[in-house]
């Protein structure tokens, strides 16, 4: 008896790269799109719709983009896996996709084999990235420098960067002014010497922080 194939939800705005996408997939015997959507929004919904086992996204998404949707999968789908898909290989780009709980990272001008290959690897709980983009990660994974111990406010905050909210979401979840989280962030952004919120989020998940 065969094993039953990895359930794919694609979600891609740009209806010929889908076409494409759901051709190259459906083609392998172990692979199977069974829901698409053409927003992280409609992703969402789909996936309150139909099981699924992997989730491959666009990172240039309108409206809620691939990494604002990865995140929100994360939290409410934590057993589906991410494969993010992009044209560009940016360093933020990169490093945000994989704060943002992205399991794998793919180029969409790479080989399709690649593609096949990490949405595999993925579902095995495997994490993937493109050959061409894994200098940025790289070079970001040096030893990190000792840092001082965040405080149990500066925590909190840090985990809601990490989940994707911005500085209002932060001050309504925590009860506390706009004004006081930005100082937090901050401070966050000196102790961890990161360049934004994005880089303090990454940091944050190599030193296990969060």
């Amino acid at each position: 008896m065969s094993a039953r194939p990895i359930r794919v939800l694609l979600v891609e705005d740009h209806a010929f790269t889908r076409d494409g996408l759901r051709a190259a997939i459906n083609l392998e015997s172990d692979l199977q799109v069974v829901a698409e959507a053409r927003s992280g929004e409609e992703g969402l919904e789909r996936l309150a719709q139909v099981p699924v086992n992997v989730a491959v996204l666009d990172i240039g998404l309108p409206g809620m983009d691939g990494i604002q949707t990865a995140a929100e999968i994360k939290r409410g789908w934590p057993a589906v896996r991410v494969v993010m898909l992009t044209a560009h290989d940016l360093r933020d780009e990169v490093l945000a996709a994989l704060a943002s709980g992205a399991d794998a990272y793919c180029l969409k001008s790479g080989d399709p084999e690649l593609l096949l290959l990490a949405i595999r690897a993925a579902a095995a709980g495997s994490a993937y990235l493109d050959p061409q983009v894994a200098h940025h990660v790289l070079g970001s994974i040096r030893a990190p420098h000792a840092i001082s111990p965040l405080t149990p406010r500066e925590t909190e905050v840090l985990r809601l960067i990490a989940d994707g909210q911005g500085n209002r979401e932060i001050a309504q979840e925590l009860g506390i002014s706009v004004s006081t989280v930005k100082l937090h962030v901050q401070e966050l952004l000196v102790k961890l010497q990161a360049a934004d919120r994005t880089q303090a989020a990454v940091q944050a998940l190599r030193r296990g922080l969060l």
